[in-house]
């Protein structure tokens, strides 16, 4: 899908836009949408070489169950979706570069600074998620040598784990799901956990624990992994009784988190919630006048990480944005379908 999407050249670079939204993820990518609506010059700017944000570049693969009208969607699926609509009405798409610097010039439009130029934009729209990621690793030696060789921290083909044996580090949501998504691929799942508390949505551990083929190993840590070119075997101990058990094994796959890293955003001025959020009001303003958030990096009591709640909230910021602009416009327009599309 995003083969494509024209991205912007270095000819349009001094054009002044009434929006830009700092990432093309579901929430940046509807936010562009609704902004179209709106009539308003859009430009959407993401570090990542393609839209779709997570969606794309972490679980393709995995399956979304909390997105209203889709009862599940592949991830994949879900993000081409999302880039046909945020890219509906023309945006200017500049993909593969990461905003360094933040400027409030005299005339109270913003200049932005990234790894490839300036831009120039009356408002914009912070939506990077939680920021630029990486995957927790486990300390364990005798993981590295097998990394990208059967040991795995994200799913980006499923077809890898056909008639395997596969075992799953982790109690969250990530495991429990990828559990589920797996079990009609691998031949055989172990999922290993090193309490008896997850973290995970009640209906996945009831699947998880009551309706799910998978073999799940409580208080268990990995210890070794073995093979020769390729992993054969893992071996697990259980943390109360010491007791060392060996499985035959093809694959590893680690959800242990990730951890997220906002970047040079801290360094723009704006008010932060700790080391990883920006703090909102309830028309997703910032301290900087012009600027606001919205998805997983914005923070206001009550807060809901989901792409559903996110999706809203950008809406809001760009009713505000487009006031902020021309304080004569309506804050809300109407529905989309008093529209003609």
């Amino acid at each position: 899908m995003t083969d494509t999407i024209e991205t912007a050249s270095t000819e349009n670079a001094e054009e002044l836009y009434d929006i830009t939204i700092i990432g093309g993820g579901p929430v940046g990518l509807f936010g562009a949408f609704y902004s179209g609506l709106r009539q308003l010059k859009t430009k959407i700017i993401d570090s990542l070489p393609e839209l779709g944000g997570q969606l794309n570049a972490l679980y393709p693969e995995k399956y979304i169950f909390d997105m209203p009208g889709f009862p599940k969607v592949l991830a994949r699926d879900l993000a081409n979706q999302m880039i046909e609509q945020g890219t509906r009405f023309q945006p200017t798409v500049c993909l593969d570069e990461k905003v360094l610097h933040l400027t409030q010039n005299a005339d109270e439009t913003i200049t932005l600074t990234t790894n490839s130029g300036t831009h120039h934009t009356k408002t914009m729209i912070i939506a990077t998620g939680a920021g630029a990621f990486s995957p927790t690793k486990l300390n364990n030696e005798s993981l590295e040598s097998f990394e990208g060789n059967g040991v795995f921290y994200f799913v980006k083909d499923k077809t890898q784990f056909q008639g395997k044996h596969l075992l799953i580090i982790g109690g969250g949501d990530s495991a429990l799901d990828w559990a589920m998504n797996l079990e009609e691929v691998a031949e055989k799942i172990t999922l290993v956990h090193r309490r008896d508390v997850f973290r995970a949505h009640e209906e996945s551990v009831d699947w998880l624990l009551n309706r799910s083929s998978v073999d799940v190993k409580l208080w268990c840590e990995l210890k070794t992994v073995e093979g020769e070119g390729h992993i054969e075997r893992a071996t697990i101990v259980n943390s109360k009784t010491q007791e060392e058990e060996t499985l035959p094994v093809h694959a590893v796959l680690l959800n242990l988190g990730f951890k997220a890293d906002i970047g040079p955003l801290r360094d723009w001025g704006i008010e932060l919630h700790g080391t990883k959020k920006v703090v909102v009001n309830s028309l997703m303003e910032t301290n900087i006048a012009g600027v606001y958030a919205a998805g997983d990096i914005a923070h206001y009591e009550g807060k809901l990480d989901l792409i559903a709640t996110g999706v809203g909230e950008i809406c809001l910021a760009v009713n505000r944005a487009k006031t902020h602009i021309d304080p004569k416009a309506k804050l809300f327009p109407g529905h989309s379908s008093n529209l003609s599309l």
